[in-house]
């Protein structure tokens, strides 16, 4: 049950998709907010473009009546706070105008989830983001489940590497889900979130 029945999202203007620079980082775990970046600006029939400035690739889709930016930082994932402190003062994008999409161990293949009001995460490029706009900068989360480990001490090989050909599957199905989901975030975000949380995807 949430306790912010009364509770409204103000109008996002941009979504930034988390990922790590390079070729060989791709089809990686920890790219997996660039995979959902890269569908929802398909699904508006957009191509993401290098911009030098804003240090990553960015769009404009027309959603919901609005113009909406989005951004994959085109730095390591540590240090994506950069990009987005470009886009935002360039633009003059409030915190609470962002959604950050990004990957989640809590969360296992096939869950994907969106967080209110959110800003400092054990995540490290949340944590950058958070650290170069400043801890009362409180952006919107999209979280997508990728698991964790069965050791703990190999977290970061295990983000950096590629996921099993089911956990991809699932992973591919939550993004799919969020995606639909996104247009009821930015109008109607406990409808979404009643939708998002509920699902969780399996193999066909």
């Amino acid at each position: 049950m949430y306790f912010i029945k009364k509770f409204t999202v103000k109008k996002i203007k941009l979504i930034v998709g988390l990922a790590n620079k390079g070729k060989e980082y791709t089809q990686t775990r920890h790219n997996v907010g660039s995979w959902y970046l890269k569908k929802l600006a398909k699904k508006y029939n957009q191509i993401l473009k290098e911009e030098k400035k804003f240090l990553g690739y960015t769009t404009i889709i027309n959603c919901c009546d609005s113009k909406l930016h989005l951004l994959i930082p085109s730095t390591f994932i540590n240090f994506s706070g950069q990009s987005v402190a470009k886009i935002v003062n360039f633009y003059h994008i409030k915190s609470e105008e962002v959604l950050i999409v990004h990957d989640e161990l809590d969360f296992v293949p096939g869950i994907a989830k969106f967080k209110i009001k959110s800003s400092y995460s054990g995540h490290n490029g949340i944590k950058n983001i958070s650290t170069e706009l400043g801890l009362s900068f409180k952006f919107y989360r999209l979280r997508i489940g990728i698991g964790r480990p069965i050791n703990n001490e190999k977290i970061n090989k295990f983000v950096l590497n590629k996921p099993s050909f089911f956990e991809k599957k699932l992973i591919d199905k939550s993004i799919d889900k969020a995606i639909n989901c996104t247009e009821d975030f930015l109008n109607n975000p406990l409808k979404a979130m009643d939708k998002l949380h509920a699902f969780k995807a399996s193999i066909d």
